[in-house]
């Protein structure tokens, strides 16, 4: 239960942090410590169910696995995602031939997209676990 707590937590303050970000334009550091503590929560998370389940505990509702389960997903699709924003912003750009403040607007928006996919996926994380918690009985 406290880890899954952990979860719902980190994946707010990650959601809540990356948005604003979004909204300033303004790139921070600290966004992405809290999107990679909130995802190796979710890995915790997992394990520790497993080994729930393999010691016979079983929640009351087998929804509770997909719910248990999506947010790795939706993590990965995240990743995913944002690992494509930096290759569709530089496609046909020779970048190391532009101007320093053109390749630093580039950069700024790359970051930018990045925060907002990750935010989206935190937010997304944050309503699953709620519900993996409530449909578990933890919450």
């Amino acid at each position: 239960m406290w880890t899954g707590l952990g979860v719902v937590l980190s994946s707010l303050v990650a959601g809540l942090w990356g948005g604003i970000a979004w909204l300033r334009r303004r790139p921070t550091v600290g966004f992405w410590y809290a999107v990679r503590v909130m995802q190796a929560l979710i890995l915790v998370q997992i394990l520790l169910g497993g080994v729930l389940l393999v010691s016979g505990r079983e929640p009351p509702d087998g929804l509770h696995y997909v719910y248990g389960l999506l947010p790795l997903l939706v993590s990965f699709l995240g990743e995913g995602a944002r690992a494509t924003v930096a290759e569709r912003e530089l496609e046909g750009l020779d970048f190391d031939a532009l101007p320093v403040d053109r390749r630093r607007r580039i950069a700024l928006a790359i970051t930018r997209d990045e925060t907002g996919i990750m935010t989206l996926s935190a937010l997304v994380i944050f309503g699953l676990a709620l519900r993996a918690g409530a449909v578990g009985g933890g919450f």
